[in-house]
């Protein structure tokens, strides 16, 4: 029994060592959460206006661009993935790996081949795992995304939109990333980037009741939309990056409670089997005294007789 005892102790102290860890964690979570979320904040409204000057130029002139130009048969797309470097997020990277691979099968089964990039190790791994082409892949910031890293990550998916399909470029780009909603929601979605859908944009503005403002393009509408490639991309992938980095930081800070919460349950149930156990010795040692002192009683009182 007093075995079974020091095992309770034991795993008790185990426990409560993790609990610690996890708990700490979940407040490192916590405050980077608010850091990431004033990041997004910051960077929509950018990414927006140049979204709506992009759309201007492209519904005012009749200019063939990558920008805004659909091909009349596209053959070969660009999916970019964006996960962590680190786990201990629940599903936070299973979800946007399966939007991905969804979005694949879709851009598959319309013909048209898929050229993958990913962000992050744990997309990086699971890809290798399974011992499927990646054209490039980046790591080491997800945490903390800077305009950097976005640059980075845009120049090779530029310069394959720019190429011709032919030489190997790719006539769609699309990105998968993980939508930071709130705290306690955060959804994978995927968004085709180029070409840009400008009626979508166009419907999107009016039912806002918004109105795009008129542009005169000097020296001209294409010399324009080459200008605003590099940071429509840019700006959308940095946006998507730090909407990213919100959503991994808040689904940390979500697993780690709910662990921190299993391990305060666990600690509870330990504790009562340990008293159950010291309570069950306690009986067993009184009962070995009042046996032997009966069994005593019972001899001396068989020696006077």
């Amino acid at each position: 029994m007093g075995a079974q005892l020091r095992v309770y102790k034991r795993r008790i102290r185990s426990v409560t060592a993790t609990k610690k860890i996890t708990k700490a964690m979940e407040m490192i979570a916590a405050s980077r959460v608010v850091k990431a979320q004033r990041k997004v904040a910051a960077s929509a409204p950018y990414a927006t206006e140049l979204t709506r000057a992009v759309t201007a130029v492209g519904t005012g002139s009749n200019t063939k661009h990558p920008l805004t130009t659909e091909a009349e048969t596209a053959t070969r797309s660009a999916v970019l993935l964006l996960t962590s470097d680190r786990g201990l997020a629940g599903a936070f990277n299973s979800n946007a790996i399966k939007a991905a691979e969804q979005l694949t099968a879709r851009l598959e089964a319309e013909g048209k081949e898929v050229d993958t990039y990913i962000v992050g190790r744990r997309g990086l791994a699971h890809y290798n795992f399974r011992e499927r082409k990646v054209v490039e892949s980046w790591s080491g910031f997800t945490d903390e995304p800077t305009y950097a890293d976005a640059k980075k990550v845009a120049a090779p998916l530029i310069e394959a939109i720019e190429t011709e399909t032919a030489e190997g470029g790719v006539d769609e780009l699309h990105i998968v990333y993980t939508e930071f909603v709130s705290m306690m929601t955060q959804t994978a979605v995927d968004s085709r980037l180029l070409p840009l859908r400008l009626d979508e944009v166009a419907q999107e503005s009016a039912g806002k009741g918004e109105i795009l403002p008129l542009y005169d393009f000097e020296p001209s509408a294409e010399d324009v939309l080459d200008a605003l490639l590099p940071r429509y991309v840019e700006s959308r992938i940095y946006n998507a990056l730090l909407q990213s980095a919100a959503s991994k930081h808040a689904a940390t800070r979500r697993a780690m409670k709910s662990a921190t919460d299993n391990a305060g349950d666990l600690i509870t149930s330990l504790s009562r089997l340990a008293n159950a156990a010291r309570q069950a010795e306690i009986t067993q040692e009184i009962s070995e005294i009042v046996g032997g002192s009966a069994a005593l009683a019972d001899a001396t009182a068989g020696s006077d007789r």
